[in-house]
């Protein structure tokens, strides 16, 4: 489970440009569920998935994940219980790399390189053979119907395309929790189920997923277990569908 206490983050502190993009948001986000933030552009949805992931550090308040399991976990049950807000950055970096998959609005592939190229760059920091995560790679690609497109050229993708090889570069890792931002964003309506069902699978695997959108096809989909709507950095309603 991941849980926010009173989470506050404010950007420019104490100069005339001070913005407040989260504001005292306090919810517990449940395990191996789909949670989907809703809400209009500036809401600070975004924000917020960046703070849950360890991107950035809130202002105020505590993050807390609980039953992670790092390297620099100690022995015990197993049950292991990080404040996030506390834990210095090099141990942050771990958590991003072994917990999360993170797949961005604008999809941020890297041009000029294959597209299993860019599967694999979010393992090469793990110090796991080359041949392992190649091998993850291509498995992932054969996964998502992109096998014929693994020396390809990101440029060269559709849409959909694009789509799915975010995905499965997010998956690289085997990451517990997927968080997704925007993700059907710039597809249209037949892609936004297609991407609907590859959450639904990953799904019935266990992920955890936190999805941020402001697409009915998303929030209002039966996949999703708890809607949370935010504006102006606040949460203004939850609906548990659990």
């Amino acid at each position: 489970m991941i849980s926010l206490a009173h989470v506050t983050k404010t950007y420019n502190a104490g100069k005339s440009n001070q913005f407040t993009a989260v504001d005292d948001v306090s919810i517990d986000i449940r395990p191996r569920e789909l949670t989907v933030l809703k809400g209009p552009s500036g809401s600070g949805k975004t924000t917020l998935l960046s703070l849950i992931g360890c991107m950035i550090r809130p202002s105020s308040g505590r993050i807390v994940l609980h039953n992670m399991r790092t390297s620099f976990s100690q022995e015990g049950d197993g049950k292991e219980l990080f404040d996030i807000t506390s834990l210095p950055e090099r141990f942050l970096t771990e958590i991003r790399r072994t917990t999360f998959g993170f797949i961005f609005q604008q999809f941020n592939l890297i041009k000029g390189i294959s597209v299993l190229e860019n599967i694999l760059l979010p393992a090469y920091p793990t110090g796991e053979s080359h041949a392992e995560f190649k091998k993850r790679g291509e498995e992932l690609l054969e996964l998502f119907n992109m096998k014929r497109h693994a020396a390809s050229r990101t440029d060269w993708l559709s849409g959909g395309e694009l789509q799915r090889v975010a995905i499965a570069r997010a998956l690289i890792n085997n990451p517990s929790i997927l968080i997704a931002d925007e993700p059907t964003a710039h597809l249209d309506t037949k892609l936004s189920q297609e991407f609907m069902e590859i959450i639904a699978d990953l799904k019935a695997e266990g992920k955890t997923i936190l999805i941020a959108s402001h697409d009915p096809l998303v929030f209002d989909s039966p996949l999703a277990e708890t809607v949370v709507e935010m504006r102006d950095g606040r949460i203004t309603a939850q609906g548990d569908k659990a």
